[in-house]
């Protein structure tokens, strides 16, 4: 694993030191899935990319590993690699990841003083709604922090997440993953990534607040989460959430964290949904494996 670089960016961030950190490895097809799997777990966060080589069909092939597993899509690390591909490979500022749910476009915009990185996700699939008092359980919370004026409900650009609607944000700082009935909803539901929010953010500018758990993934708890918010704004537009089947949103996550992140939300419904998230991206450290 000799010359084999790395790059080190926080997503969704601000600043420098907040966001959703990635590690994005130059691969170039020269480490096996298990080499990957161990520097993905050394690397320590939630989700580290591989660039396998250069553009395909005008597509960069890229793979994502959490800390178990590979999977076929995430926000976070299309966003972040998308940027070091733009930065230290030249590749423009229209840039598409060949990820495992196929080809993701990735555009860069004006944003305030500085760039933001936008993706188009695919159109999101709406599944199960669920009952509100089994997430209140498996949320740890009382059966009132649970909005019963929308529906509790699977949804997936690539990744799915159980969208649970909160109260306040009283009720979303007190989440506390129970992990019986956590475990129990993953047999019966086969989901992994539980997303409550709600429509009490701690910023004037900012729509919704959220948090994200998915131990199931072996994260506790993820300071943002590009696939999680795709799959929100799909559910506000379909859902009529601000009372339009447009949607342009902030939200809010990994504020009880310490990693305060910032992911804009795009989306309308007709036909079908059509998303996109965006955020900034910064550069922290690059390196190389020995």
């Amino acid at each position: 694993m000799t010359e084999t670089p790395f790059h080190l960016v926080d997503v969704f961030a601000e600043r420098r030191y907040a966001g959703n950190q990635l590690a994005v490895v130059e691969s170039r097809k020269s480490l096996s899935d298990e080499e990957m799997l161990s520097i993905t777990r050394e690397m320590n966060y939630s989700e580290t990319t591989f660039v396998e080589g250069g553009p395909v069909d005008g597509a960069w092939p890229v793979r994502i590993f959490t800390q178990k597993e590979e999977i076929p899509f995430a926000g976070h690390p299309t966003l972040g690699t998308a940027a070091v591909l733009r930065e230290r490979f030249d590749a423009g500022d229209d840039v598409t990841l060949g990820l495992g749910v196929g080809d993701i476009p990735v555009e860069v915009r004006p944003d305030g003083d500085g760039e933001a990185y936008w993706m188009t996700q695919n159109a999101p699939e709406f599944g199960a709604e669920l009952d509100h008092a089994r997430l209140a359980r498996v949320l740890g919370l009382d059966d009132a922090d649970v909005d019963r004026e929308w529906p509790v409900q699977v949804v997936s650009t690539g990744l799915p997440s159980i969208l649970v609607p909160l109260t306040d944000r009283d009720a979303l700082e007190r989440v506390d993953i129970d992990r019986t009935a956590y475990d129990a909803l993953y047999d019966d539901v086969g989901v992994e990534n539980v997303f409550p929010f709600c429509a009490d953010p701690r910023e004037a500018d900012h729509h919704l607040a959220a948090r994200m758990f998915s131990p199931g993934h072996g994260v506790d708890e993820d300071p943002a989460t590009g696939s999680s918010n795709g799959n929100l704004a799909g559910y506000l537009a379909r859902n009529r959430y601000f009372g339009d089947d447009e949607v342009a949103a902030s939200v809010e996550q990994g504020y009880e964290m310490g990693r305060p992140s910032v992911l804009h939300l795009e989306a309308e419904d007709g036909d079908e949904v059509s998303v996109r998230v965006g955020g900034r991206v910064e550069f922290v450290a690059e390196g190389e494996l020995v």
